[in-house]
């Protein structure tokens, strides 16, 4: 948590860069339950007042927030995530800056819907077992050409796996999104085509799991407003097109007590701790519970299919990228980069909800000490269910149905994202469920129409 002190010299740094920069907008950012992306401007000569009182707003009006006869609510900004955008005037735009804020009741409490505030919560109880939390995400997502519409994206290029695709439409795209993402303090790793036509792939460098969250929601952001600046169209969409892979935000997760990395344990042949292994089956028990979180809508189970290059089931392995659960390869005397790769969610997920819930049953798989599964070593995608179920490895969802039965029964995600946020997601993706459901595809008339 931060100090009154630091809090103070943060505000007064945000103050000063607001007139040494000349920034004329200041846009305070928070995302709904569902992960969009919501934003009120306010000139700079109000932001010392919001320090201090906060900026309020009628949450009634925000998904999952709250009802009418308590709609009240105040958006508080943090200015340790203060960041100036990088549009500059020259390409037409005023400068700016943004904040997330913490959202709070007018009493000055939590909003228990503030999805920042069960990250936070979540956070807090790794704590208190000694615990921080480090996350980095490989975010994957599509560049579409602009002039097609919904029902026809067209890829911007036919490149694949690590291809240097060279197309007309946005040539430069990824070094323009990584300028952006850099110049707002959000850093890089690697960047490249990804396996299907027009389909791309960033990776961001670890962070604590808070800002991590709050530079995920900033980089989708970026990424669309970068696209639309070069004549193209970005897309999360978890699954667009039926023969491509979909895109994933394959999410890799350290605990640390205090420098040192709780993962890595020197005298184990892969250098996986105890708490490694416990926190691996914590997430392989409870990854049917949670996973209508980390993909929570229809389309993300179009992604999770045999063939699909995504995981079917509750499965772990060293490097072995058919399972959920992926030990990455160990770098020696690096003790430091000892990490989980948890490949299930997509890159259209709520991010401070699906570190909250994969953090919350790594956590239970330490605190109640589960054992780890055996190894998948074989290819889990070439077995079939009965082979899987033979080897111990339960099946994944199918649909955001099956997700949101089991999401029903858990005590665990029931506790992680309080009874507001539990009660709305489930209302609100049953809502989403039954409107698929009474839908008619052109698949569906292309097969059945002549019946």
């Amino acid at each position: 948590m931060l100090t009154l002190a630091r809090m103070d010299r943060q505000k007064e740094f945000v103050l000063r860069t607001l007139e040494e920069r000349d920034i004329r907008f200041v846009r305070l950012w928070f995302t709904d339950v569902l992960g969009y992306l919501k934003s009120v401007a306010i000139a700079p000569a109000e932001l010392e007042g919001a320090f201090e009182e906060g900026i309020g707003f009628d949450g009634s009006a925000i998904e999952g927030f709250a009802r009418v006869s308590e709609a009240d609510m105040v958006a508080k900004p943090d200015p340790s995530t203060f960041q100036v955008l990088p549009w500059s005037t020259s390409k037409g735009h005023q400068h700016s800056a943004r904040m997330f804020c913490d959202i709070a009741m007018p009493d000055g409490s939590p909003s228990w819907a503030d999805p920042r505030h069960v990250l936070r919560r979540q956070l807090n109880r790794a704590g208190d077992l000694g615990f921080s939390c480090y996350v980095h995400p490989e975010i994957e997502f599509f560049l579409l050409k602009a002039s097609n519409t919904n029902l026809s994206p067209v890829p911007v290029d036919k490149g694949g796996f690590f291809d240097q695709a060279v197309h007309d439409e946005a040539p430069n795209f990824r070094r323009h999104a990584i300028d952006a993402l850099e110049s707002m303090g959000i850093s890089v790793e690697f960047s490249h085509h990804e396996g299907a036509p027009g389909q791309q792939e960033i990776d961001l460098r670890y962070a604590d799991a808070l800002s991590m969250a709050d530079n995920v929601m900033t980089f989708r952001y970026l990424i669309k407003e970068v696209a639309i600046d070069e004549g193209v169209r970005a897309s999360f969409m978890p699954k667009p097109f039926g023969e491509h892979p979909g895109s994933a935000m394959h999410t890799h997760m350290s605990l640390f007590e205090g420098e040192q990395n709780a993962f890595a344990d020197p005298d184990d042949p892969n250098n996986l701790s105890a708490t490694a292994r416990a926190f691996i089956a914590g997430v392989l028990e409870h990854a049917n519970e949670i996973s209508a979180v980390t993909n929570q809508w229809v389309n993300s189970y179009k992604r999770l299919v045999h063939g699909g290059e995504a995981p079917t089931a509750a499965s772990w392995g060293r490097s072995n990228r058919s399972a959920l659960v992926r030990v990455p390869m160990y770098t020696p005397n690096k003790s430091s980069s000892r990490r989980v790769e948890i490949r299930s969610p997509d890159s259209a997920c709520n991010p401070y909800l699906a570190f909250a819930v994969l953090l919350a049953a790594g956590l239970r798989g330490i605190e109640k000490g589960y054992t780890l599964p055996p190894e998948a070593e074989d290819d889990v995608w070439s077995l079939t269910a009965a082979e899987r179920r033979a080897m111990g490895f339960k099946e994944l969802p199918t649909s955001l149905d099956e997700a949101l039965q089991a999401m029903e029964r858990s005590e665990l995600v029931a506790e992680t994202l309080g009874e507001h946020v539990f009660d709305f997601f489930l209302r609100n993706k049953r809502r989403e469920w039954a409107g698929y459901r009474a839908q008619v595809t052109p698949w569906e008339l292309q097969e059945y129409l002549d019946l």
